[in-house]
């Protein structure tokens, strides 16, 4: 939102410097902070009191810290080592405290003399720098810091109540440096110009934004703060929901065909043949859809709903509709394993209906081809040629969809699974394969929040089934702590004979393949702290198979299943386990979304704590998919007070995939939610936290819609039109563009 000229200038430039050249070029390669609008949008990341001392108790290891304390005692001592023989090293502890908890300083060589001086008990300073154990002691070595004096004009009370803003900072950079940097530009914020229309402000009570630009950074009361935040996050949100908003207005005013379902035609057909009755929710969100389909602009929404709630049967009767009214429906999956497996669930749930052409089908039938790179040469130029002729209603395939060679009669229709998983180019050259744009489909089979869903996928429409079909069984979840209590790991492969003794089957999940290629990655790759702190890599599938084929498994028919693995044999695994033939399929995350063995009840998740949660949920979903209840075991080595045992424990506690996501996202770093992976641009989230300000982002939500219906191109508001520009560079502009 970098307004005006004033805010735009660099903060590093050839003749004239805002700040010094050092700062500046800290600052823009740490920090991405170029101009001056750049700085004043940095905000504080919390405040202290000068009265009021940190909680040394809660400072995190391994990072790096800002702190308020005092000085409690100061020790040089005298030592001898290489470079010092005689004993003349010197080295000066400092101890400082909050009342809550003890932390020490250290300082070494030459670099005692100035902190001996000035660290005297009683002292108050900030103090800054990397977290690390020393003798079982956290402590701070060599630390920046600043003293904190009071002014002399100042009162001791006002002194003492002062609020000190502690800003996100790194180590070449201290917090009081960044501050400081910040006070030298912030006469300029009152040039900035308000993205907020006037009425708005106005009815919401909010500040003008010059004068929370200087709440923010320079705050008086507590109360200064709160008004500054709640302006701040009103322009974040309500920015980005007219961005979304104009992109849902102008893809209102595309060309598209209206795909109506024949009255007595295939989709009929295919509900008088299926052998159980649609949810409720399942038959609602269908007539969401199929009257998006009816309009002559493109649909765009966002099916999500819970793990095993019924998505890819509400997606086919949408192809089926598509195909009833002439045209043809793509099915874009992110793998060759989810496409071959979606190929073969869709023609089985059509039977004669999926054999359009073929002795034995039925007159209203569609023939359904898969496309993927691995085909062999003819069957390719076989599926291509029932593309483009229109023989083929409906094609289920991976990227290979979306190659320059494929063309289609008229397609109607695109879904995508997975949305997460795809490019958005890859997305957008798969909706240009229509003579007018298509309508679009895109599922998730993660559960999203509502806000995030309002904020990441907000130019979608959203329609959520968080129903199970009737017989769908529970999961029972438990974690197996490996480490702490060998024998739960021994009494978990207990667990999957007791369940193939019981005529089930079961999942094994480990986080590596462990083929050489894998091995020579995993050397070269950064260690996660998981791997430092556990000192081995994760599990590997082929470790894990051999060691569970000759020892606790034992007779039991064991297979693997890997990325890597030929298609071919991919394929041929998938069909062994879903026929009963294996029983037990040892595996990576490949068969994470989409695999669809209701035989399979048991799944045990090997080193479970490389895992996100999300990704932990979408696995338990592979079991309890048929009449037998389902069994997940998390295995972890753990300790009990960790993060990622906690994170285990969550998932463990709950099956609702909503909260998981919730869960999920608190743990992770506000900002990831606007797919900056995606999108290549840093995030414009720095106040606006979507979990929280929930009510925020919807009621910026239904402001921007009535705004964008009055004034689409915002005529009437240059300011806002200005704040988009800087919120939508070039690649987030196509992110929102092609979402």
């Amino acid at each position: 939102m970098d307004l005006v000229p004033a805010l735009e200038e660099p903060l590093e430039q050839p003749l004239k410097s805002v700040l010094g050249p050092a700062t500046a070029k800290v600052m823009a390669e740490h920090l991405g902070l170029h101009t001056v609008g750049d700085l004043l949008h940095h905000y504080p990341r919390r405040y202290e009191e000068r009265g009021q001392l940190t909680h040394l108790a809660d400072i995190p290891m391994d990072e790096h810290v800002t702190v308020v304390a005092q000085v409690a005692d100061a020790r040089l001592h005298s030592f001898a080592s290489a470079k010092a023989p005689r004993g003349k090293g010197q080295r000066l502890e400092v101890t400082i405290t909050d009342g809550s908890g003890r932390l020490q300083l250290v300082f070494f060589g030459s670099g005692v003399h100035k902190p001996h001086k000035d660290l005297l008990p009683g002292t108050r300073a900030m103090f800054a720098g990397k977290v690390s154990v020393f003798n079982r002691r956290l402590q701070l070595a060599h630390p920046a810091y600043e003293l904190l004096r009071a002014d002399t004009e100042e009162s001791v009370e006002t002194w003492a109540g002062a609020l000190i803003p502690l800003y996100p900072a790194t180590a070449k950079l201290e917090s009081w440096k960044i501050g400081k940097a910040i006070q030298t530009v912030l006469p300029h914020a009152q040039e900035a110009i308000d993205p907020l229309p006037d009425s708005l402000r106005e009815g919401r009570n909010l500040v003008p934004l010059p004068e929370a630009l200087l709440k923010i950074h320079r705050p008086h009361t507590k109360a200064d703060i709160a008004d500054a935040r709640a302006r701040l996050k009103w322009d974040e949100a309500f920015v980005l929901q007219v961005a979304l908003a104009r992109r849902r207005h102008a893809d209102a005013q595309l060309p598209a065909v209206p795909r109506v379902p024949a009255a007595d035609g295939l989709l009929t057909a295919f509900d008088a043949r299926l052998p159980f009755t649609l949810t409720e929710g399942q038959r609602k969100v269908s007539g969401e859809i199929f009257d998006d389909l009816a309009t002559d602009h493109p649909m765009h929404r966002l099916l999500q709903g819970e793990v095993g709630s019924g998505k890819t049967l509400v997606a086919l009767r949408a192809m089926l509709a598509v195909v009833d009214a002439g045209g043809q429906a793509a099915l874009l999956a992110p793998t060759e394993v989810l496409a071959q497996q979606h190929h073969r669930s869709v023609v089985e749930m059509m039977g004669e209906l999926a054999e359009g052409g073929m002795l034995g089908g039925s007159e209203r039938a569609t023939k359904v081809v898969v496309l993927t790179g691995s085909m062999g040469t003819a069957a390719r130029r076989q599926a291509l040629l029932d593309l483009v002729t229109g023989e083929a209603g409906i094609v289920i395939g991976t990227h290979a969809l979306i190659e320059d060679k494929v063309k289609f009669h008229d397609l109607g229709l695109v879904v995508v699974d997975e949305q997460h998983r795809f490019g958005v180019e890859q997305r957008d050259a798969l909706r240009s394969k229509g003579k007018q744009p298509p309508h679009l489909l895109v599922m998730t089979a993660t559960p999203i929040p509502r806000t995030v869903a309002m904020t990441v996928f907000g130019d979608l429409e959203t329609s959520v089934l968080d129903q199970l079909p009737a017989g769908r069984s529970p999961i029972a979840s438990h974690v197996v702590p490996a480490a702490d209590k060998p024998h739960f790991l021994a009494r978990a492969w207990e667990r999957v004979r007791e369940e193939v003794d019981n005529g089930h089957q079961a999942y094994v999940v480990c986080p590596r393949i462990g083929d050489e290629e894998d091995k020579k990655g995993g050397r070269a790759g950064k260690k996660s702290p998981e791997d430092e702190a556990e000192k081995r890599p994760p599990l590997a599938v082929l470790d894990i198979a051999g060691h569970l084929a000759q020892g606790p498994l034992r007779g039991l028919g064991v297979e693997v299943l890997h990325g890597r693995m030929p298609p071919d044999d991919k394929d041929a695994v998938m069909r062994r386990f879903a026929a009963g033939d294996t029983d037990v399929l040892v595996a990576t995350t490949v068969i994470e979304v989409g695999v669809n063995v209701p035989n399979a009840t048991a799944m045990v998740i090997m080193d479970a704590d490389r895992f996100g949660v999300s990704q932990l949920h979408q696995l338990r979903g592979r079991v309890g998919r048929g009449s037998a209840a389902g069994l997940c075991l998390l295995v972890s080595e753990m300790p009990e007070a960790s993060a990622a045992r906690q994170r285990l424990d969550a998932v463990a506690s709950t099956l609702d995939g909503f909260e998981l996501s919730r869960i999920d996202l608190e743990q992770r770093r506000e900002g990831d939610v606007l797919g900056q992976a995606q999108s290549g641009a840093r995030s414009s989230l720095r106040v606006l936290a979507v979990i929280e300000d929930e009510e925020v982002i919807a009621q910026a939500r239904e402001e921007a819609a009535r705004l964008v219906a009055a004034d689409p191109e915002l005529t009437s508001l240059p300011g806002l039109r200005t704040a988009l520009d800087a919120l939508l560079d070039e690649e987030r502009e196509q992110y929102l563009e092609k979402g």
